[in-house]
């Protein structure tokens, strides 16, 4: 028997899984109680892996410099990763919505994902470190289409912001973690590479879980009970407004500098410490986690709105991050985690709310393909500025959300024609 949400409904334990899940959802104080273990659940796992990838790329700026790259090296890497694993999300959404394998696929990238980190202790040149954090960029970009059009069903009971917020703060206490562990390890003594061969065990752990919710869980589709059913691969029809929202966010993105390229100032013109590098972020991650909790309520009140946030705040960001002194780099990784908690919260509600369930996964393929390869393109440029003249960097910068606030209002406007609630 055939699961239309992905997979073979197997005999014995697995179906009689899935009945209960049925029986249990089809009551509305059960599905929420479901829907809240299942959202806790998968923040869990991100928890982990967010411990492992974040906690290398709290150093893998430093790391990428010691071993010889440069500037571009290191902006072109970030960059062409996250559009690599960016534009795999376009792929492998789109295969989610058609197979709804959305399993199969969170599984397989996870394991790419977190077991390119640990490998890194192994890398002697800069150019198989590069590959390793590319690779662990792919896995993210093969899971994340199907695990958050797997949150989304969920968060039809819990409310879009608030349940991709709780999901958030789960994940940035991972983020949070993650640096400080790098940090005591270089302040006890350790060198870069003990600090990636450490973060075997939480990507160990993060798998460990992910078996757990997948057996906890075997059809989160059922989560969300919606008027829209595909019994054959959909075909779904993506409004305008959605379409305008791709263009900016991809604009915002491309001048929101990657860590890496701020983690190589901070190490080029010594404004901190090798220590207090991924220290800064793991400040940067803990604002996130308040921050992404705030946007979520926020945002299933005053809807579309809350997003105005992220322009407005990246524009003073150059200044901060991009200078010489403590008090303004830190000030600065304040707020770019602000940024962060923003983005990840109320941007991928945003996209629920938009498109409805049968081409969910295949939308957000679309809509982080456009943010990967906004910011492969804004840290490549950000990267090769940087090596010319500081100066260039910040006007890149503030031209870009300069030009992103005319197209929220673009969004904003349509959103109110097509949804009067937005």
């Amino acid at each position: 028997m055939t699961d239309s949400y992905g997979g073979k409904r197997l005999k014995a334990g697995k179906a009689i899984n899935v009945n209960q899940s049925e029986k249990a959802l089809a009551r509305e104080d059960g599905g929420k109680r479901q829907a809240f273990k299942f959202i806790v659940l998968l923040g869990v796992v991100s928890l982990f892996a967010d411990f492992t990838y974040e906690g290398a790329r709290s150093i893998s700026g430093p790391f990428l410099a010691l071993l010889g790259a440069s500037g571009l090296i290191v902006g072109l890497v970030s960059g062409f990763g996250e559009f690599l694993g960016y534009g795999l999300r376009l792929v492998s959404g789109y295969w989610a919505d058609r197979t709804r394998r959305y399993w199969l696929l969170t599984a397989f990238g996870y394991g790419i994902n977190l077991l390119a980190v640990p490998a890194l202790a192994l890398a002697g040149r800069w150019e198989t470190a590069a590959g390793l954090l590319i690779l662990e960029r792919m896995g993210k970009g093969l899971r994340t289409p199907a695990r958050d059009a797997m949150l989304s069903f969920a968060t039809s009971k819990t409310g879009r912001g608030w349940g991709f917020a709780i999901h958030e703060a789960l994940d940035q206490v991972g983020a949070l973690a993650g640096p400080l562990l790098a940090a005591a390890t270089l302040y006890l003594g350790g060198n870069y590479r003990v600090g990636f061969g450490i973060l075997l065990v939480p990507a160990l752990l993060a798998l460990g879980t992910l078996t757990w919710a997948r057996q906890t869980f075997p059809a989160p589709h059922l989560l969300e009970q919606a008027p829209e059913v595909c019994g054959e691969p959909c075909k779904p029809r993506l409004p305008r407004v959605f379409w305008l929202y791709v263009a900016f966010t991809a604009v915002t993105v491309g001048g929101f500098a990657n860590y890496q390229i701020v983690s190589y100032h901070f190490k080029l013109q010594g404004v901190v410490s090798d220590v207090q590098i991924p220290v800064l972020y793991a400040v940067a991650m803990g604002v996130d986690a308040v921050v992404a909790l705030l946007a979520g309520r926020f945002y299933d009140r005053a809807g579309l709105g809350t997003l105005i946030a992220v322009p407005l705040l990246v524009l003073p960001l150059p200044w901060l991050i991009f200078g010489n002194g403590y008090l303004p780099a830190l000030a600065g990784m304040v707020l770019w985690g602000a940024v962060m908690g923003i983005q990840e919260t109320t941007m991928r509600a945003a996209v629920a709310d938009m498109v409805g369930p049968g081409g969910r996964a295949f939308a957000y393929g679309i809509f982080n393909t456009a943010y990967g390869g906004a910011w492969m393109l804004g840290s490549v440029i950000l990267g090769y500025l940087y090596d010319i003249r500081l100066a260039y960097v910040t006007l890149f910068i503030v031209a870009l959300e300069v030009v992103a606030l005319p197209l929220f209002w673009l969004v904003w406007r349509r959103a109110k024609t097509e949804n009067p609630a937005a």
